[in-house]
């Protein structure tokens, strides 16, 4: 068997298409398999509904990359035939190995997209001996696929939060699936016109704003009046991650006001942070210390586990108890709290009783951040799009199989 028959096989070209020629450079590392087509094929248009085939009306040469053969870097030349249509148009047929409009073969992309999927574009593209520039487009070009064929329709409880895209005030923010954990939406800003946005992408797959049921996210303004024009059937639920958050900057304040009044707090920042659980044996033991030493910070702590364990309950007269006592605890930080409650009561009770948490999104905002840093940052918003639909989005991507069939 020659060469040109091995890597027609190789290949797994279609019937009318064979290798005619193998050219190995050396000093350049280099292997051009060059590919025409059987004398007399015929060829459909592109896109066209029906299956008539027309004669080869001229040609035009093309070059795409292909996976290295060994350590030499390959490409595949080819006369591609252009045919008349009956209405006169001269049009470039499709060829089975590549993409229309793209320089590598199918099997190419396929391994970029494996690679992409595992590790830093740029890293890829070391690997691979190309531009990352031309595998963010192979990137995006299957992830743009991927989720234009989407279904929303059963979408019907929704996360919303923020997360920085870069260094300094760029932000995002996401939308996901309560249910399926599946990144939906993505997009720049944090103002209410994301979920305005969200709900326009809703509908082009195929969903209505009429079937959000619930809506989890922080006390951002922003988002509560988007939720209320965009969302309008949807209960809003505030996380009770984000309570907390607000419990331990009251208690924070707290800790700050004392220290200015004169007091000894070394090390306390991080052993009166976080839960009991995250902290070690020794902050344990200071937390303890300096909370019977300064019966203020012991009155602040002891609000924010109180509160604590009465989001982990159901019973809505706790909260309430709780707010009571926080007016009455002359801290100005947790008397504050206590008015942002009351100020949201609705969203924080339905916290208590669905359950949702915005914990999923937190975990996908995690992933995000570390693909950041992977990557030293992205060039741009569509980039960092991409990569989080592709981390996060759970698409169906559809590449070619890489192991001959």
């Amino acid at each position: 068997m020659e060469a040109k028959d091995l890597f027609t096989l190789a290949l797994q070209l279609s019937p009318e298409w064979r290798v005619t020629d193998c050219v190995l450079d050396q000093e350049q590392r280099r292997l051009t398999l060059k590919l025409d087509f059987k004398t007399g094929s015929k060829f459909p248009v592109p896109g066209a509904e029906h299956q008539l085939l027309f004669p080869v009306h001229d040609t035009v040469e093309k070059h795409w990359r292909h996976l290295d053969f060994f350590q030499y870097e390959t490409e595949l030349v080819a006369r591609v035939p252009r045919v008349k249509t009956p209405e006169g148009n001269v049009v470039q047929i499709e060829v089975p190995w590549a993409r229309p409009g793209s320089g590598f073969t199918l099997l190419f992309e396929a391994w970029t997209m494996l690679l992409c999927g595992e590790m830093p574009v740029q890293k890829a593209g070391e690997l691979l001996r190309e531009q990352d520039t031309r595998l963010w487009r192979i990137v995006q070009h299957y992830v743009e696929e991927a989720q234009k064929k989407q279904s929303w329709t059963g979408v019907t409880r929704i996360l919303v939060d923020e997360t920085s895209a870069k260094s300094g005030h760029n932000y995002v923010s996401s939308v996901v699936d309560a249910d399926t954990r599946r990144l939906l939406f993505i997009t720049e800003g944090r103002g209410s016109e994301v979920l305005e946005q969200f709900v326009a992408e809703l509908r082009a797959h195929g969903g209505a704003p009429e079937q959000i049921e619930l809506v989890s996210m922080d006390m951002s303004p922003a988002f509560i009046k988007g939720a209320r024009e965009h969302l309008p059937k949807a209960k809003v639920v505030f996380d009770h991650f984000h309570v907390m958050q607000m419990a331990g900057r009251a208690l924070d304040e707290v800790r700050k006001e004392i220290r200015r009044e004169g007091a000894d707090l070394q090390g306390g920042m991080w052993a009166l942070r976080g839960n009991q659980w995250t902290r070690t044996e020794e902050q344990l033991a200071l937390r303890k210390s300096l909370c019977e030493q300064y019966p203020k910070l012991g009155r602040a702590m002891m609000l924010r586990e109180t509160l604590q364990d009465v989001l982990a309950d159901q019973d809505e007269e706790q909260l309430r108890w709780w707010c009571k006592r926080a007016k009455r605890s002359r801290l100005e930080p947790f008397k504050k709290l206590a008015d942002t409650l009351r100020e949201h009561w609705a969203g924080v009770v339905a916290f208590m009783e669905t359950r949702v948490t915005n914990g999923v999104i937190e975990a996908i905002n995690g992933i995000l951040q570390f693909a950041k840093r992977m990557a030293r940052g992205f060039r741009s918003f569509a980039t960092f799009r991409t990569m989080a639909l592709l981390k996060a989005g759970r698409l169906t991507l559809d590449l070619p199989q890489l192991l001959p069939t």
